[in-house]
């Protein structure tokens, strides 16, 4: 029964050419299930699922339009919902098309995926919802304070979510992810990730900057945990409705994550500092107990090895 139902379930991963949507697509394509792709390329590239292309059925598109959309979703029995445009500072910059694509488009995945009648949702909601709570860590009954149009637009998805949840009966659960990293998270965007451009600055003889005194701490969680997270998700009863943090629980400086990177990396590099950006919290820990109560979620990969994984991607990649 259990592999029957594996063979035959077909997943959606919109924003799947993206840094998180490719891993994810890859770990489903190795587990044998049958993957649909839907990405209008904006962020993401072809180029993250050349080990998988001939194995998916793609689909260049965005999740604004809903004639597409219907097509789309024929035959879904899960959607894994990450397009968007993930970047605070983009928000900040441009709010109207941040409102679009991450509300908005989030409003028509719901609805297509209500139509085609597909049996759950698992959208990438964020740990910036909470904003600057000094309560840490950051536990899914705190009021959310999002501080940028990012945040605030990510928080409506959730609420369309849940509404859908209880008044369409549509399986609906939101993961706050906390600060992601990991290959593929692309090096040359101004909107990247800060490990990212950290490493980035050390493999090119550069220095890197932190925005403020470095003392500001984030939950960094490699990649390979969200897509255990996310998986997860799929797959466990009895979760519908629920928001849940994937994390890994331990919070980390900026100036720690500097110290980690020279002794990683055999060298001995003090930042330059700039000032704090607009819209950022000051600290940020995901507190997982929920994850780990109904999912059965542990993070594997800690944050050090996830550094030295993605040091060796971006040395390659340079190279």
């Amino acid at each position: 029964f259990i592999y029957w139902r594996l063979v035959l379930a077909l997943y959606l991963v919109t924003g799947g050419a993206g840094f998180i949507g490719s891993h994810i697509v890859e770990e489903l394509v190795r587990r044998g299930e049958s993957v649909r792709i839907l990405d209008n390329l904006s962020t993401g590239s072809k180029a993250n699922l050349s080990s998988v292309m001939e194995k998916v059925d793609f689909h260049d598109g965005d999740i604004c339009d809903p004639e597409m959309l219907r097509e789309v979703f024929k035959g879904v029995d899960y959607v894994i919902h990450l397009a968007a445009l993930s970047s605070v500072v983009r928000s900040i910059e441009d709010p109207v098309a941040t409102t679009q694509v991450n509300m908005i488009g989030t409003v028509q995945v719901l609805l297509a995926s209500r139509e085609a009648h597909v049996k759950r949702v698992v959208m990438a909601a964020t740990g910036a919802a909470y904003g600057d709570n000094p309560v840490l860590p950051r536990v899914e009954t705190q009021m959310p304070d999002p501080l940028s149009p990012y945040a605030l637009v990510k928080l409506a998805g959730e609420y369309y979510g849940k509404i859908f949840h209880r008044l369409f009966g549509l399986e609906f659960v939101a993961l706050r992810f906390f600060n992601v990293f990991g290959p593929r998270q692309n090096p040359k965007s101004p909107y990247t990730g800060v490990m990212s451009k950290f490493i980035t600055a050390y493999l090119s003889g550069k220095i890197p900057t932190i925005f403020g005194d470095g003392e500001q701490s984030r939950d960094f969680v490699y990649v390979a945990n969200i897509v255990n997270g996310t998986l997860l998700a799929c797959e466990k009863p009895g979760v519908a409705g629920k928001v849940i943090n994937i994390g890994t629980g331990v919070g980390t400086t900026l100036n720690q994550t500097i110290k980690l990177l020279n002794h990683i990396l055999g060298v001995e590099v003090k930042p330059q500092h700039g000032p704090p950006r607009l819209g950022d919290v000051q600290h940020s820990t995901a507190d997982i107990s929920l994850a780990r109560a109904v999912l059965g979620y542990e993070p594997l990969i800690s944050f050090e090895e996830g550094l030295r994984r993605t040091v060796a991607w971006l040395r390659s990649e340079m190279a």
